[in-house]
């Protein structure tokens, strides 16, 4: 009986599996790897992301000298992240349109608004960077797994077929190293999906953040030039 305990234990399955399934279990390895790996680095990205623009808000809001926030910001645009890259690039295209002597307010408020904007895209590109691989490890993944079922299940029936008796011991672990494959393929697809869907979620949450800042920023200016 412990012979054929031993023959059917996970790490015996995947060692004996066939190559082709072999490939497909590393293929899924090297998937979730990858995938735990932006998986952790985004989580750190926007938590980081998260407290810079809190604190940025709470020192915004404290009702302080605009051109002294904006002076301290631009010391180290980096340190203080996103929200304070956008403030940046408005307050300096402002305060460049105030130096040329223009009193149009359209026209002074055209330029840090475009500023802000294209600032705004950038930022939330690289928040965005390394989602679509999420994306496309939890869709995909499942697929890989299955194929490598097939296979598995495939070659044991063709083995079976030159075995002078046909029994289940003949063929279960065949396919049980399929079935392995499966899992394997669901083990490095849900945590993407789950991942994917939960930065999504806050990068959102962020933008939304981030475009009520450049209006309530712009109505800021607009009463200055007034």
């Amino acid at each position: 009986m412990q012979p054929v305990q031993d023959e059917m234990s996970i790490f015996s399955l995947i060692v004996n599996a066939s190559v082709p399934v072999q490939i497909v279990m590393l293929i899924l390895l090297a998937i979730s790897v990858v995938s735990w790996t932006y998986i952790i680095s985004k989580r750190l990205t926007l938590k980081r992301t998260q407290s810079q623009t809190r604190e940025f808000e709470n020192a915004f809001w404290k009702g302080g000298d605009l051109s002294s926030l904006h002076q301290s910001i631009s010391r180290n645009t980096e340190e203080h992240g996103a929200l304070a890259r956008i403030f940046e690039a408005g307050m300096s295209e402002f305060m460049k349109a105030r130096r040329t002597g223009n009193t149009d307010v359209n026209a002074l408020m055209d330029g840090p608004n475009r500023a802000m904007r294209a600032t705004y895209q950038r930022e939330l590109d690289l928040l965005d960077s390394r989602l679509n691989f999420l994306a496309s490890a939890g869709s995909v993944s499942p697929y890989i797994g299955l194929l490598g079922t097939v296979w598995g299940i495939m070659h044991s029936f063709i083995g079976l077929s030159t075995a002078q008796q046909a029994t289940l011991a003949a063929v279960a672990p065949g396919i049980a190293e399929a079935l392995i494959a499966t899992a394997i393929g669901l083990f490095a697809a849900i945590p993407a999906v789950i991942a994917y869907n939960h930065f999504s979620n806050d990068i959102d949450k962020l933008a939304s953040r981030f475009d009520s800042f450049i209006d309530e920023f712009l109505n800021i200016l607009q009463r200055q030039v007034r």
